[in-house]
């Protein structure tokens, strides 16, 4: 019985094999005299910007845009100043070092490797973080 379901399969997937080599390529993908590119302008409004579809898309990023206002104008200098080095704050620290707290861990004791070793009970230490975390300039103000 198990050797006829196995026949049975093993033919049905050589019928949908060779099935698949009888479909011939331009039936299975009809080509039109379109390409790529024919239809990416078309769908985008045209190669050169014109179109109706790419006006909207402009009047559409037009209207999100908007100028800077005068208070913006004049507080972008300052805004600017805090995160470039001059002389008179070369010697301070920009990015201040954040705290990374140590963390005490006791590992109970255990048996480790092939041959089971015994191992005692000890405490151990490592930061919270893997990596020093910094603040930006300006953030965090207070040492440690």
């Amino acid at each position: 019985m198990r050797r006829i379901w196995t026949e049975a399969a093993a033919t049905l997937i050589a019928v949908m094999v060779l099935g698949g080599c009888a479909t011939s390529k331009d039936k299975l993908l009809a080509q039109g005299d379109h390409t790529m590119l024919d239809v990416w302008n078309q769908e985008t409004g045209g190669s050169a910007g014109g179109g109706q579809p790419a006006r909207q898309l402009l009047d559409a990023r037009q209207g999100l845009r908007r100028p800077l206002t005068e208070a913006e104008v004049q507080g972008m200098p300052a805004t600017n100043a805090a995160y470039t080095r001059t002389a008179a704050n070369e010697i301070y620290r920009q990015f201040h070092r954040l705290p990374n707290p140590d963390l005490v861990m006791y590992v109970f004791p255990h048996l480790a490797g092939s041959d089971p070793v015994p191992v005692p009970g000890y405490t151990t230490v490592f930061p919270l973080y893997q990596r020093v975390p910094y603040a930006m300039p300006g953030e965090r103000l207070e040492d440690y």
